[in-house]
């Protein structure tokens, strides 16, 4: 049964409630209760999407400020260091071409969310 035909049979036969009182101030109280819902479930969305966002952000920034201090301090044969550090810093200067790419995808990835309907997650 389609809307039309749902909006057809109530409109021929009128459907009226009980004369009871409860049984407006119940359904209030249910519409109520579904507005709570409701509104739970916006918010929590809302959470989700604002926390995806602000990780999207920070990873981001982080890839940049990796990407520009390879750039910055280039890794000198002369002041090759002991440990991790150092590692990382020649592994950047090796690779530094590379990190656009990831940085390209989260930029996009973020475009995405930022620009994707709000109904969508609904339909």
């Amino acid at each position: 049964m389609n809307d039309n035909q749902l909006e057809s049979y109530l409109r021929e036969n009128k459907p009226r409630p009980e004369q009871d009182p409860t049984f407006i101030l119940e359904t209030r109280r249910r519409m109520a209760e579904v507005e709570g819902i409701k509104s739970e479930v916006d918010r929590t969305r809302h959470t989700g999407r604002s926390a995806l966002i602000i990780a999207l952000v920070v990873g981001i920034a982080i890839g940049v400020s990796a990407a520009a201090l390879a750039y910055i301090f280039p890794v000198k044969p002369e002041f090759d260091g002991i440990g991790w550090v150092a590692n990382l810093r020649m592994w950047l200067q090796a690779n530094r071409q590379y990190l656009l790419l990831p940085v390209a995808a989260l930029i996009t990835a973020l475009a995405l969310v930022l620009t994707r309907r709000r109904d969508a997650s609904r339909a």
